[in-house]
């Protein structure tokens, strides 16, 4: 079995920055990709962020220039750096993560972007 422990969520202001973090533990062999999803209020899950094994990097088109995806292979941790944080960012952030032949997901964390 795999944990996905999610942390750094919290309440900041506009414009302001917050760090995601997301460990992952148990029988892992090997780390395929590595996402950050969100479920804003009222909406679908989508796709905020993935890396690759390799380091390749992709955003969703709202938070390029603002987020950073990024992961340490040798703790088995991702990270997500958010800055210039907009309300629209509110929502539950999920990682997850691809083992080959499983997927898992975090329990979520959330962030509120609130003056």
């Amino acid at each position: 079995q795999v944990q996905l422990v999610e942390s750094g969520g919290g309440l900041v202001q506009p414009g302001g920055s917050l760090r995601l973090s997301c460990a992952a533990s148990g029988r892992i062999s090997s780390i395929r990709r590595m996402a950050w999803y969100r479920q804003r209020p009222g909406q679908q899950r989508e796709l905020v962020a993935i890396i690759t094994d390799y380091g390749d990097t992709g955003y969703v088109d709202s938070v390029k220039g603002r987020f950073t995806i990024s992961r340490d292979n040798a703790k088995n941790t991702m990270y997500l750096q958010m800055d210039s944080l907009k309300p629209e960012d509110t929502a539950v952030y999920y990682c997850w993560v691809d083992l080959l032949l499983q997927t898992y997901w975090g329990q979520g964390t959330q962030v509120t972007v609130s003056s």
